[in-house]
C-alpha cells in the first residue's frame, strides 16, 4: 500500500500514536486490498480526538451541533471511486461517541474503530449512505472488507 497516513493524536484517552498506528494502517490496507487499490499513491490524514472537537467540527461544516463518531473531510470533493487524488482527505474520530457506541453494541474499542476507519476511507472514495441503495452497498463494502480482518458484521445484532 502506498498510501501515506499521518495520525495524530488529541488528549491523554486514545494513548499514544504507536497505540493505534497498526489498527489504522491494517483497516486501510484492507480497504485497498479489496477495492484493488493496493497501487495507490496518495495521503491519508486521521486525527484521533474528542467529543468537543467533532461537535465544533460537525456543527460548522454540517450544520449539526452534535458529536458524532466519524467525520470525513475529502482533499477532493465528489471523489471518483477507484481513483486516488495525491491528497485524499482528513478522517476525525471521537473518543467518547465511540467508546459508548462499542459498549452499547458490545463490541471492542479496536473494532469500532477499524470499522469507522474503513467507514470513513470510504467516505472520501466517493461512497455513502444518503439513499438505501446506497447505504446497503457501503454497508456490504464495509462488512467484507472488516471480514478479511477478522472482525465480525457491526450491523448485525
Amino acid at each position: 500500500m502506498a498510501i501515506d497516513i499521518d495520525i495524530s493524536v488529541e488528549g491523554d484517552v486514545w494513548g499514544d500514536v504507536s497505540d493505534w498506528e497498526g489498527l489504522v494502517n491494517g483497516a486501510v490496507s484492507a480497504a485497498c486490498s479489496h477495492l484493488g487499490l493496493e497501487d495507490a499513491h496518495s495521503e491519508l490524514s486521521v486525527l484521533l480526538t474528542h467529543d468537543a472537537v467533532v461537535r465544533h467540527l460537525n456543527a460548522q461544516w454540517r450544520d449539526k451541533d452534535k458529536p458524532t463518531n466519524v467525520l470525513s473531510f475529502p482533499a477532493v470533493p465528489g471523489g471518483k471511486r477507484g481513483v486516488l487524488p495525491p491528497l485524499l482527505g482528513d478522517i476525525v474520530l471521537a473518543f467518547e461517541t465511540i467508546e459508548r457506541e462499542a459498549q452499547i453494541s458490545q463490541r471492542s474499542v479496536n473494532d469500532h474503530v477499524s470499522h469507522l476507519i474503513i467507514h470513513g476511507f470510504l467516505h472520501l472514495l466517493g461512497y455513502d449512505h444518503e439513499s438505501d441503495t446506497d447505504a446497503q452497498e457501503m454497508e456490504t463494502t464495509e462488512t467484507v472488507i472488516l471480514a478479511q480482518i477478522g472482525i465480525d458484521d457491526p450491523y448485525t445484532n
